[in-house]
């Protein structure tokens, strides 16, 4: 988070009075509740508070697995702690759902955007050191960086929720629609523009907007899609399952557990909760299939691969990198996805200096909101170019849907083609090319995942 002297703000918004921070390059409003979150229950929105609301410092996190087992001996893990959130301390509570909001000093209408984290539908906090919107906040934008529920908390499915609301799991799915209607209702109180709304995730966050944008319901809620290593349709195995599918999963867990029943679930410490997570990790080599959004009838009201076919019409703009998960695929379906959508594509070919994991899974973050120097890694003149074009583009992306500016290199559309034309940002530069399928095959097939 930055660091540098800050003053006190107030803000009048429609839910109350908000104390903000404000520094040289623009205004922050940290910890602001969009909703409120009861155990195995949908969100009810925040639409007033009594007082002057302090939001001069980020609100907790979801509680989470990652929080009780953050599993040192495991080279991924360690990797991305050290990536990402060394030398922070996080709070956690059940009553989690929160926003940062980032804006341009004495905005006006400006263009927002709205970001998921990535975490497997398991993990994520909406301030790990690479989630700052001062950067773009000094282009003209405002970012908006939401909390959801993830893990048991944000995925569970069981039949006692179908009765009780009508439906079940994807509570992490349902706190990012909340999430997205409370900026539509209020962003124009912090100078943004209700109807210049882009969402913007990555790997777990861009899978979701990706659900998000399979449901005719949603139309107009948001004008644009960026989507970093995760647009597309994935292998059948992995695509979310019927709700009631997922059930036995969880009966499984509760006897685990040791829970007789759904409202002991409830009331249940979340010692218990996270300690039979690692055990059913152990037991079903498929457990994370079952922490992630389920086909519900309400959110996602069809399978995926038949919805993927009339995604709604707005602006995409992809990305993914080098060495990203399972990179060929990412590479393929993003591609795909591009292709029946007119959508923009880059391609991240810039390995991140310091060691061997080339341009990892998620590396391509703190390009996008111009947090290098927070990083351990020894970012070079040519990395800073980079951040400052993709800045750029995604400023411009969100202000019009074409990211093209003035002093940038064209990005035209990805084309209808066979070979799909992509923005490749590499050592060399940025210039429009094609994905190198063999630089990601044989990444994936000898870096794999990242490791310290």
């Amino acid at each position: 988070m930055e660091t540098e002297t800050k003053q006190e703000l107030m803000l009048q918004t429609p839910c109350g009075a908000l104390r903000g921070i404000e520094n040289a390059q623009c205004s922050m409003f940290l910890g602001v509740p969009f909703a409120h979150a009861a155990r195995f229950a949908y969100a009810k929105p925040v639409t007033a508070w009594e007082g002057v609301l302090d939001a001069t410092k980020p609100g907790p996190a979801c509680p989470q697995n990652r929080a009780v087992h953050e599993h040192f001996e495991h080279p991924t893990r360690l990797f991305y702690h050290r990536e990402f959130r060394e030398g922070q301390q996080f709070t956690y509570d059940e009553d989690c759902l929160n926003l940062n909001i980032y804006a341009p000093k004495g905005a006006s209408k400006a263009p927002v955007i709205v970001f998921f984290y990535g975490g497997g539908f398991d993990s994520g906090i909406n301030w790990e050191s690479p989630f700052d919107g001062t950067a773009l906040a000094q282009r003209g934008i405002i970012t908006v960086f939401a909390n959801y529920r993830v893990g048991i908390l944000g995925y569970l499915a069981h039949e006692e929720l179908k009765n009780r609301y009508g439906r079940e799991g994807n509570f992490g799915l349902d706190d990012q629609l909340c999430a997205i209607r409370w900026v539509k209702a209020n962003i124009a109180a912090f100078g943004g523009d209700a109807d210049n709304i882009t969402l913007m995730g990555q790997s777990a966050g861009a899978i979701s907007i990706q659900y998000l944008c399979l449901n005719p319901e949603n139309a107009g809620l948001f004008h644009r899609a960026i989507m970093l290593s995760g647009a597309g349709q994935f292998p059948k195995f992995s695509l979310p399952k019927p709700a009631e599918l997922a059930r036995a999963y969880w009966l499984q867990f509760m006897e685990t557990a040791g829970v007789k029943n759904f409202d002991e679930l409830k009331t249940a410490p979340l010692d218990l909760l996270f300690e039979t997570v690692e055990r059913m990790k152990a037991i079903r080599k498929d457990a994370i299939y079952y922490t992630m959004p389920v086909i519900d009838g309400v959110l996602l009201p069809d399978r995926v691969d038949r919805l993927i076919a009339n995604p709604l019409p707005i602006d995409y703009l992809i990305g993914y990198t080098n060495n990203d998960m399972f990179a060929p695929v990412m590479a393929w379906i993003g591609n795909r996805f591009a292709k029946r959508n007119d959508a923009f594509v880059y391609y991240f070919d810039l390995n991140a200096p310091g060691d061997d994991n080339r341009a990892f899974h998620s590396c391509d973050l703190r390009y996008v909101f111009g947090t290098l120097e927070g990083s351990w890694r020894p970012y070079a003149k040519r990395d800073y170019e980079a951040s400052e074009q993709l800045q750029k583009y995604l400023s411009d992306f969100a202000r019009c849907g074409d990211p093209n500016g003035t002093g940038l290199p064209a990005w035209k559309r990805v084309g209808r083609g066979p070979s799909a034309h992509v923005l490749h940002i590499s050592q060399k530069g940025t210039k429009m090319g094609h994905a190198h399928y063999g630089t990601l095959l044989k990444n994936m097939l000898t870096k794999g995942d990242p490791k310290a």
